[in-house]
């Protein structure tokens, strides 16, 4: 993980610039209209801050989280409230938050320690909350571009959350990449606590 955090901390500039003007529209309003209007929202990997400046505005209460503090800089002057700068295995947040969402962001936690930091999702969100999630489709596990990346499929996915029989699968899809110069494919999956 140290070479992602590198990464980031060194592109922060270019990765916020190439990422804060995706359109996520159609893919929020999936997972927001499971979470109660003003409800707490942990936005696991925030990055430029887009989807939580996108919660804030409908009036949710955001927790902000990144793992790069240069990211976490630019994402405060972007929703205009704190960013917390910690790793998700590093969140300790307990039955509070209706909503989590992490897009494009558990992508960087390795097969192994993957359980533990669902566990600790599983532990911050409140009973029926939602946890909308989304990977890089494929089987690749290793270092590409400069950062670690964990893909999954539909079926790998089911696998992994077969490990939690509290969360309940509610949809999972696949879209094609946000930003216009990419042609990606991605998983993404909203699971309720049961």
């Amino acid at each position: 993980m140290n070479n992602t955090l590198d990464y980031y901390n060194k592109n922060a500039d270019e990765f916020i610039l190439g990422t804060v003007n995706a359109d996520m529209t159609a893919t929020l309003d999936k997972f927001i209209k499971h979470v109660p209007v003003g409800g707490k929202i942990l936005d696991l990997g925030c990055g430029s801050g887009r989807d939580s400046l996108y919660f804030k505005n409908l009036g949710y209460e955001i927790t902000a989280v990144d793992g790069s503090i240069e990211i976490c800089k630019q994402a405060e002057k972007k929703i205009g409230q704190p960013v917390l700068n910690m790793m998700f295995n590093e969140i300790d947040f307990d039955d509070c938050f209706d909503g989590v969402w992490a897009c494009a962001s558990l992508l960087h936690v390795p097969s192994d320690e993957i359980e533990s930091v669902i566990s600790k999702i599983e532990k911050s969100l409140k009973n029926g909350g939602h946890f909308y999630c989304s990977f890089k489709y494929g089987d690749f596990e290793g270092e590409r571009n400069g950062r670690f990346f964990n893909d999954y499929t539909e079926e790998s996915t089911k696998q992994l959350f077969a490990k939690f029989p509290t969360f309940g699968l509610v949809d999972m899809w696949i879209t094609s990449d946000a930003r216009p110069d990419r042609d990606e494919k991605w998983v993404n999956c909203v699971w309720v606590k049961k």
